[in-house]
């Protein structure tokens, strides 16, 4: 029986064999429940807007249409979903094509159980979960690609504080607990920010502010 309280996770993943073992971990683990599971982007983007699913992870190099491309068409329809995608891909094109399609983590395939499962209750946190050496590569290219144009003057000094500690990889609850304010206000804070940076994700967003999101000296 589904507790209302379980994170509710849905798999897109070609290969039957690693789709049953994502689905035995999910419905084995205690708060957790796989509320569907698709083989291609076809069939993810004619079912998954039918269904509740709070977490998707999806795999980069599925038959036909890719990941990416099945974010870039998802998260439109679903803004409050959060995408976790799952590959073998450790290159820094892919992961920034994936966080700009929408995604807000990205780990590997070889990720064990119970750090997987951790990701997933954090990216429904709010969180941004990566691999240290994912994130590592993240932080490389943002000191080293020069900037493109950003639009974080238009954000007040609150906005770009939270903005910092989303790129940070905070969770909401520790926004607000780091700058002493409310879960209320820092959703509206964030909800201001997405609008204003035309994005609808904290990778989306992080991204779109780029180097100024680096403390200078």
């Amino acid at each position: 029986m589904a507790n209302p309280s379980d994170i509710l996770v849905s798999i897109i993943e070609d290969d039957a064999s690693v789709r049953k073992i994502l689905v035995e971990w999910i419905n084995r683990a205690k708060g957790y429940q796989c509320a569907g599971q698709y083989h291609c982007v076809e069939s993810a983007v004619a079912h998954l807007p039918k269904i509740k699913s709070d977490v998707v992870l999806v795999d980069i190099n599925l038959s036909g249409q890719s990941g990416i491309q099945c974010v870039q068409q998802l998260k439109p329809v679903l803004p409050e979903t959060q995408f976790l995608m799952l590959t073998v891909y450790e290159d820094s094109d892919h992961i920034f094509d994936a966080l700009k399609a929408g995604a807000s983590g990205y780990m590997l395939k070889r990720t064990p159980r119970g750090e997987l499962l951790a990701s997933i209750k954090q990216v429904h946190e709010g969180g941004s979960p990566m691999t240290g050496y994912i994130a590592r590569k993240v932080v490389q290219s943002f000191k080293l690609t020069q900037p493109e144009k950003t639009e974080t003057d238009g954000l007040s000094p609150r906005e770009m504080d939270v903005l910092r500690l989303l790129a940070k990889g905070c969770s909401y609850k520790e926004i607000a607990d780091s700058l002493n304010i409310g879960m209320g206000t820092v959703n509206t804070h964030i909800h201001r920010i997405y609008h204003k940076l035309h994005v609808q994700s904290r990778a989306q967003a992080v991204a779109r502010a780029g180097q100024s999101l680096i403390p200078k000296g």
